[in-house]
């Protein structure tokens, strides 16, 4: 099992819309928010491309955001950790 572990930027939070998009989607196994942070839990990964998007929404306006990070790891073998950050959100 691959766990995707989303940190919205600072005064966003993921859109109902955005969670029963990806919860539609064959290989996501189940989503969770916990302390605003989105984790989505994939069946397994194989070679092909996915693309998740994320529909944010700005509850609180803050100044000077901060990138946020997007970590990627395996369940089982969490040492095998990939991380990225973003920091602006697309329209």
């Amino acid at each position: 099992m691959v766990i995707i572990e989303v940190s919205p930027l600072s005064g966003f939070i993921m859109t109902s819309r955005s969670r029963m998009l990806l919860e539609n989607r064959t290989i996501v196994k189940k989503i969770e928010v916990k302390a605003n942070v989105v984790y989505i839990y994939l069946e397994k990964l194989n070679d092909e491309s996915q693309t998740f998007v994320l529909q944010l929404e700005q509850v609180i306006q803050v100044k000077n955001l901060k990138p946020a990070s997007i970590k990627i790891y395996d369940y089982y073998q969490p040492g095998g950790l990939q991380i990225s950050s973003y920091s602006g959100v697309g329209s």
